[in-house]
């Protein structure tokens, strides 16, 4: 083989192997993280500081809205509900509602772009504790790797812990206490089982929902919630 040819296949190699390390130096850092956070609380999350980024544009002076809340203090009427309207199997499932990827394949596919996602309420967790919202296959494979680290670290009450503790509920609202307080101006504990399902059904898009405001699809949604909470099952 001539050396030219030599030293470019060695160089190759080289490179291959230090972005095979590199790559396992990264997970092993997400790793090390979610086991962490198994059993401390995050200060804050890679979405909240992209949040706080983007609020900071408008006004320096911009905070986030955020309160830690334990599990046994959110009311069991929102987890249910939260469970409910975001992930009906997530008690029995491994990080991944396969049934549910399916269906939205399938129908996007029929509209032709993307109108549906599948995403279980630990997928969410993983994008929102480390990734933004940028929507990419690398991201996506990232996203899916966490998910097996949370899966297989947390239980799933944990996991439903820091959901209810780090999701998005307003601008700049992050968690169930800020949520009810920001939203209707009492403490978590206090809230009814229709402002629990309201609080649900707006997670997909809680920007567009300020101080309680609601919509027919809103309300339909609630209904629906309401329904489906009493058979949910929670951790």
């Amino acid at each position: 083989m001539p050396r030219a040819l030599l030293i470019a296949w060695k160089a190759i190699a080289y490179c291959v192997g230090f972005l095979v390390v590199a790559a396992a130096c990264v997970q092993a850092w997400f790793y090390a993280q979610v086991f962490w956070w198994n059993t401390h609380n995050p200060t804050s999350t890679s979405f909240m500081q992209t949040r706080l980024e983007q609020l900071r544009h408008k006004d320096r002076s911009a905070k986030l809205k955020h309160q830690w809340l334990p599990y046994e203090s959110v009311p069991v009427h929102l987890k249910r509900a939260v469970v409910a309207s975001e992930d009906a199997k997530f008690v029995g499932h491994e990080g991944f509602d396969w049934e549910a990827i399916q269906k939205a394949m399938e129908k996007n596919e029929r509209k032709g772009r993307v109108v549906a996602g599948a995403s279980t309420i630990s997928q969410q967790l993983a994008k929102n504790l480390f990734l933004s919202g940028e929507r990419s296959w690398v991201r996506k494979a990232q996203e899916a790797a966490i998910t097996w680290m949370i899966e297989n670290t947390m239980s799933k009450r944990r996991i439903l812990e820091l959901y209810l503790n780090y999701a998005e509920w307003g601008e700049g609202v992050f968690g169930a206490e800020a949520a009810a307080r920001h939203h209707f101006g009492v403490p978590a504990s206090a809230l009814t089982p229709e402002q629990g399902a309201w609080l649900a059904a707006i997670l997909p898009s809680p920007r567009r929902y300020e101080r309680g405001r609601t919509t027919a699809y809103v309300e339909g949604r609630v209904s629906t919630i309401l329904f489906r909470a009493a058979s949910a099952q929670i951790p």
